[in-house]
């Protein structure tokens, strides 16, 4: 009875189609999967198409790059509405936010004397939500790197001569966003940001749940941060973050979420839905930066 609630695909940087991801899925015994592609909701349909043939449930999701008083975060939409206008109009402005990333990292490249053309990587990342792991494939690729660790030790990461900062949406917008979409907003990988001593605030602003379970995320971490989950009321969930076989670890069945993470996800996500819609329907989220009952998981 196990879910895995965090996974990438080729539409964005991930590498393995949704299909294959439930194959996968499937292979390992899961019960249900959640695509979480960046800044996209395109690979979605196809994970529960694939889900329901391979006798698995699905929920359609996304995630998103915010930030709250000056700290990066990301942000996981669960259960989300594939068609909502609102919800796909800003994804498309935050996938040309991503484009013009890419642009500025080749850019940056070229006057180190690395002769990277952008529609390379964009022919290469053949989706609309590309990132730097698509610049460092592209870099390989074309033989100025020999792998991808040393395409982001020599460039892409922070402080490396060809990093550009990430464009990031203000995190209380982005939970309304969600919401606004029928979708349930969680905090992803929190070891990673840490950013602990902001769960409070973010759940005052609407957050729904957080990341307890992740593959970087030890059993004793997982711990704390379900114990911190139940401080504040919000849903356990987790997932191993895959994306894909060729990008190494983690992969899919590297981290197994109790199947009740899904099913309190699901209800949480259906009392949302019910919900009377945000009169901010109409508002943009503003991109920072940009130059262009208990909710707990009462398990053991």
């Amino acid at each position: 009875m196990f879910a895995d609630l965090h996974l990438h695909s080729c539409f964005s940087d991930g590498t393995d189609t949704p299909e294959e991801a439930a194959t996968l899925g499937r292979r390992h015994g899961f019960l249900a999967l959640a695509l979480t592609d960046h800044d996209t909701v395109e690979g979605c349909a196809r994970l529960a198409a694939a889900c329901a043939q391979n006798g698995m449930e699905s929920a359609s999701g996304t995630e998103l790059t915010a930030e709250h008083k000056g700290h990066e975060l990301h942000l996981l939409g669960y259960f989300l509405d594939p068609s909502h206008p609102r919800l796909l109009h800003e994804l498309a402005r935050f996938q040309a936010v991503r484009q013009d990333r890419v642009r500025e990292i080749v850019a940056r490249l070229n006057y180190l004397h690395v002769p990277l053309q952008s529609e390379t990587v964009f022919s290469l990342a053949r989706c609309r939500s590309p990132g730097r792991p698509h610049v460092a494939r592209a870099l390989v690729q074309a033989g100025f790197c020999r792998s991808l660790d040393e395409a982001f030790e020599r460039f892409l990461k922070r402080q490396r001569p060809a990093w550009v900062p990430k464009c990031k949406v203000s995190a209380v917008e982005a939970i309304a966003l969600l919401h606004e979409a029928g979708g349930v907003a969680v905090l992803a990988h929190p070891v990673l940001t840490r950013a602990d001593h902001l769960v409070g605030e973010l759940a005052a602003a609407g957050l729904d749940g957080l990341e307890c379970f992740h593959a970087k995320q030890s059993s004793a971490v997982a711990d704390h941060y379900r114990r911190l989950a139940r401080q504040y009321g919000l849903l356990e969930t987790g997932g191993s973050d895959c994306h894909g076989s060729s990008r190494g670890r983690p992969l899919l069945g590297s981290v197994r979420v109790p199947y009740e993470c899904f099913a309190r996800l699901a209800a949480w996500a259906q009392a949302r839905r019910a919900e009377t819609p945000s009169d901010t329907e109409n508002a943009p989220c503003r991109v920072a930066g940009a130059a262009l009952g208990d909710r707990s998981m009462a398990t053991s």
